[in-house]
């Protein structure tokens, strides 16, 4: 029922949402320096942003600069499943650059936890000069028929070793945000099958490998509640009309619900600011504002298997963390990762995972010898500074580069 009534709502506005797009340009283009018809147009404007999107946001990498020459950057689906697409960032080189084709082969794992994989915008595009980049871009579980099956915890690390596979030997995985655990485990699995293909190094950075430490709001509201609470609260089915029809999911708009809660005066601002920027024509901080909520209200289903899984076994039972985690059947072991360098990072303000939750996967990896291990405690990030903006680009990431490059 919560996810029909969403849908119904969604589908009631979205007429009056078109109508103001027709009369938009109109609006903008009578108005000139008229504030009564620019108030008009703004307000026309924001209610054409008045809603979500339920599909990815273009990644907007169309090329790259590598030294002093541009590269054009094409993408490509290496592998596709029903629930996920590898994709990579292919870099076309000329005759004149075929030296640099040859670069380390990095599996980007983004967050299956309401967003698109383009939130990692930023990641790839960093990375993206020095590395033959891949990301798991995940598909909205609400486009995926019921026919498709299960997609739940172990599926997910099921998608990150065949992901790794078509990479081939030698490749390195980076882990963001709720999948450092995933990635773990994918690579744990490796390492003990002795998997041709086990990434050469594993950075993890701001993910929940043992969220007793330091808890913060987000792991207190998941101890808050039984797990069946979560299931019978915040799961629902893909309302009929849609391709997912059926389909048991955690809505991203709920998602986004509670990301919002935690800041509503800053995005009560942020649009109000908003609003004034298009009233006074000041297009430069509007397409600022535009860009980031046009990202932060694209939103996707998780698979309810997926999600209920991984709030039981991550932040409730904290399964990695006591050895208590199997995969298909059988006990997971860090301790078997020895050929595989680790690197970890972590946000000192980060207020969704905390200082030490990430740095605990080095108590796991005891496999690991000390020299292939470092820590990293990035001093004036929160968590979205730990994989975007200047410090990740100026600080973070020659870090995550020099370690890739230690272990090829």
């Amino acid at each position: 029922m919560m996810y029909l009534a969403y849908q119904t709502q969604a589908n009631l506005m979205a007429p009056l949402r078109a109508l103001a797009g027709q009369v938009l340009p109109g609006l903008q283009q009578a108005a000139g320096d008229n504030p009564f018809l620019r108030g008009f147009a703004a307000a026309a404007e924001m209610l054409t942003r008045a809603g979500l999107s339920h599909g990815r946001p273009p990644y907007n990498i169309d090329q790259v600069k590598i030294g002093n020459r541009k590269v054009a950057v094409t993408e490509e689906a290496a592998h596709v499943t029903p629930f996920g697409t590898l994709l990579h960032f292919r870099k076309d080189f000329d005759a004149s650059q075929a030296h640099l084709a040859q670069q380390p082969r990095v599996l980007v794992v983004a967050p299956l936890s309401g967003h698109f994989a383009t939130l990692l915008r930023d990641t790839v595009a960093v990375m993206l000069p020095d590395h033959d980049v891949y990301i798991t871009d995940w598909h909205n579980a609400r486009d995926v028929p019921l026919s498709e099956g299960r997609f739940g915890f172990a599926e997910y690390v099921d998608h990150l070793i065949k992901f790794m596979e078509v990479l081939g030997p030698g490749g390195h995985i980076v882990a963001v945000c709720q999948p450092c655990v995933q990635a773990l485990v994918a690579t744990a699995v490796m390492s003990e099958a002795k998997h041709k293909c086990t990434p050469r190094s594993m950075t993890l950075m701001a993910g929940p490998i043992d969220c007793r430490l330091n808890p913060t709001k987000v792991n207190e509201l998941a101890v808050g509640k039984p797990i069946e609470w979560f299931e019978q609260k915040l799961v629902s089915e893909v309302p009929h009309g849609l391709p997912g029809a059926g389909r048991r999911v955690y809505p991203g708009f709920i998602q986004l619900t509670a990301f919002m809660s935690m800041n509503m005066d800053r995005h009560v601002k942020a649009h109000a600011e908003l609003f004034q920027n298009l009233w006074k024509g000041d297009v430069e901080q509007a397409t600022k504002t535009k860009d980031f909520y046009d990202e932060y209200f694209a939103v996707l289903d998780l698979d309810a298997d997926f999600y209920l899984e991984t709030v039981q076994w991550v932040f409730q039972e904290y399964r990695l963390a006591k050895g208590e985690l199997t995969h298909h059947g059988k006990p997971v072991n860090p301790k078997a990762i020895r050929k595989t360098a680790l690197l970890t990072v972590e946000g000192e303000r980060d207020d969704i995972c905390a200082i030490g939750q990430t740095m605990a996967a080095h108590d796991l990896c005891t496999g690991i010898k000390p020299y292939m291990k470092r820590h990293h405690l990035q001093a004036g990030v929160g968590h979205y500074g730990v994989f975007s903006g200047k410090r990740w680009a100026k600080q973070i990431y020659p870090i995550v580069r020099n370690t890739i490059l230690a272990m090829e």
